[in-house]
């Protein structure tokens, strides 16, 4: 019998039906919902197979060390962690990543900020950036679907490239360009670049701002990268500002921003004239999430 973190396995698991039943009658205990649905998802994850796998091979055997896995995903989640985090891996588009709590979950505004950016790029090459790239999430994602001839992504946190750097190497296969990891503050890493997209999820929550978050998401995930100053405005106004700088003639600048935020983000970009053609687009549930605007 095992511990982990306070989760203790009953019994020994041969096959896949009774770890699910364990697992879930470890989550029921610790007052997860829907613990035997959570359970098949916590075992699909760990064995990198479908959802549907695991109801439909409850006599497939599973090993030690799975099952230790999965011991580990229900502690987590005993403790109030993210999914992701519990099991350590997130969807993204087309892609599966590996995260933590170093880097924040990918999530599926996101998505639509890549298809959009994708959508407008198209046919265009070039150097594509991210700033910001935690889990590498939208530069891979840029690198497998885009024609970019390159793919540049930075971040201020090591840590969080340690985690990108991790996903580059797993999937660097089945990437059409090249993805280079840079380390420093938004755009200094690329100073001497020309793109012709430069995309970015920045923090943009007023600091202030962090109690009211769900706990999940303000006890877990890193706080670098979920707010800043100006009133959740300082990173936008300074990637604004900079990004005009590496932009090519109609290259892209596209931020995910906090809808609350939206017209001020479009505010400073028809300040300044460098930019035009500057649109705000609603998100899957009609807020108004993306900023986009183009280097004159």
């Amino acid at each position: 019998m095992a511990d982990h973190g306070g989760v203790t396995g009953t019994r020994e698991v041969r096959n896949v039906g009774a770890l699910v039943a364990d697992v879930a009658a470890l989550l029921a205990g610790n007052g997860v919902e829907q613990a035997r649905r959570e359970a098949q998802d916590i075992i699909a994850a760990v064995l990198d197979v479908p959802r549907f796998w695991p109801l439909a091979h409850p006599g497939a055997p599973v090993d030690d060390s799975t099952r230790a896995a999965a011991l580990r995903a229900v502690a987590l989640r005993a403790r109030g962690a993210p999914f992701a985090y519990a099991v350590g891996r997130a969807a993204f588009r087309h892609l599966v990543l590996d995260v933590d709590e170093r880097v924040l979950i990918p999530r599926q505004e996101t998505e639509q900020l890549v298809e959009d950016v994708l959508a407008m790029a198209a046919g265009r090459g070039g150097v594509a950036i991210d700033v910001g790239t935690g889990s590498g999430a939208i530069a891979l994602s840029l690198a497998a679907e885009g024609h970019f001839g390159r793919v540049i992504a930075t971040d201020i946190s090591l840590d969080a490239l340690v985690v990108a750097r991790r996903n580059l190497a797993a999937l660097a296969p089945s990437l059409r360009a090249p993805v280079e990891l840079r380390h420093g503050s938004l755009l200094a890493p690329v100073r001497r670049e020309r793109a012709s997209v430069i995309v970015s999820n920045p923090p943009y929550i007023a600091h202030e701002e962090l109690a009211a978050l769900p706990a999940s998401v303000r006890d877990w995930e890193p706080g670098i990268a979920l707010s800043c100053g100006a009133g959740g405005m300082a990173v936008i106004a300074r990637l604004v500002r900079g990004a005009a700088d590496l932009l090519e003639p109609h290259g892209i600048l596209a931020l995910e921003v906090d809808a609350r935020r939206s017209s001020l983000a479009a505010e400073l970009l028809a300040c300044d004239a460098r930019y035009d053609n500057i649109s705000v687009r609603l998100d899957l549930a009609g807020r108004e999430r993306f900023v986009f605007a183009e280097r004159r």
